[in-house]
């Protein structure tokens, strides 16, 4: 053979070799890809999932199947994400829990910042801290005096133990010179059902959660804990407002692949949510129903993001001896 006749053959070899993984990618995806929720139905991971997958579905031409696999705050769903093939056919939406999970549960059966790549951080939103509209609670300083006047009598629901909502009070407590007594709830539904039928004192959820109640005027939100006000109540003042400096803690919400995943897939998937996400409507329901304050982040922003949350909530669990349900 001559050598201009094995050049040639090399190349083709080198091409097909190295070659068709941007071809894969580009006619990726060619069967239906898999959205993991690891969550119930309901709440607001969930309908981002869908919210996102059905647009996906409209731009790409397959199908974006939501997956539910609840569990363990979230960190099952997680735990079958970072074990599926990462082929681009399986990507995981998470909520704020990821970040505390590590802290939580030291023996997880995955390594959260290793054995997932981040796609994206699609937005954030603050916490409300909020009660019964009949409650005696207008404002955050009616709390605090309230607990002093009747220390470990004031109570408030979340989410679940070591979710963010019990983490951020856990740490506001000790500025404010306050002990709450924590009453965890298995989710938002049967949180706010207790705070509408008074059976708590205070509720602490994420605006996504507690808005529509607040708008309609059967809950009233006292604080909430993002840096600045949200545009869905933006009436409630903040915990920095409120006598408690430095303070922010936010609820948020991304996406992530098992680590592996091709990077021209991962281009492609984040470039296709970024035109998604900027859709009107999208924006709107993301804005409006969900109180987000749409990010739509680099994967390199949201590793920095999610490594900067897990040393900070992973100091509150430590220092207060938290631990999982």
């Amino acid at each position: 053979m001559s050598f201009t006749r094995r050049a040639a053959l090399a190349a083709a070899v080198a091409f097909f070799a190295f070659g068709a993984l941007p071809v894969a990618a580009q006619q990726w995806p060619t069967r239906p890809v898999k959205f993991i929720v690891p969550f119930p139905p309901g709440g607001s991971v969930d309908p981002l999932a869908r919210l996102l997958g059905a647009k996906l579905s409209e731009s790409l031409g397959q199908q974006f199947v939501v997956e539910n696999r609840p569990g363990a705050s979230g960190s099952l769903g997680a735990t079958v994400a970072a074990r599926s093939p990462a082929d681009g056919y399986t990507f995981l939406f998470v909520f704020d829990t990821h970040a505390v999970n590590p802290a939580l549960m030291p023996d997880l059966p995955f390594n959260t910042e290793k054995d997932l790549a981040p796609v994206m951080l699609v937005g954030t939103a603050p916490m409300a801290i909020a009660t019964k509209a009949d409650k005696p609670y207008k404002t955050f300083a009616d709390v605090v005096a309230a607990a002093k006047a009747k220390p470990d009598t004031v109570t408030y629901g979340s989410v679940g133990s070591g979710s963010l909502g019990h983490l951020a009070v856990t740490l506001l407590q000790q500025p404010a010179g306050i002990k709450l007594v924590h009453v965890p709830y298995r989710g938002g539904g049967p949180m706010t059902t207790d705070a509408l039928g008074g059976h708590i004192e205070l509720a602490i959820g994420s605006v996504a959660v507690l808005s529509s109640h607040i708008k309609a005027g059967t809950l009233r939100a006292v604080v909430q804990t993002g840096a600045k006000r949200s545009p869905v109540i933006p009436d409630v003042p903040t915990l920095q407002e409120s006598g408690i400096p430095n303070f922010s803690a936010v609820a948020w919400w991304g996406i992530f692949a098992p680590t592996g995943t091709p990077d021209p897939i991962m281009q492609k998937i984040h470039a296709e949510l970024v035109k998604a996400i900027n859709l009107p409507d999208v924006k709107k329901t993301l804005t409006e129903t969900l109180g987000m304050d749409v990010q739509a982040s680099s994967p390199a922003d949201l590793q920095k993001f999610l490594l900067a949350e897990m040393t900070r909530w992973a100091k509150v669990v430590k220092d207060n001896n938290i631990k999982a349900e």
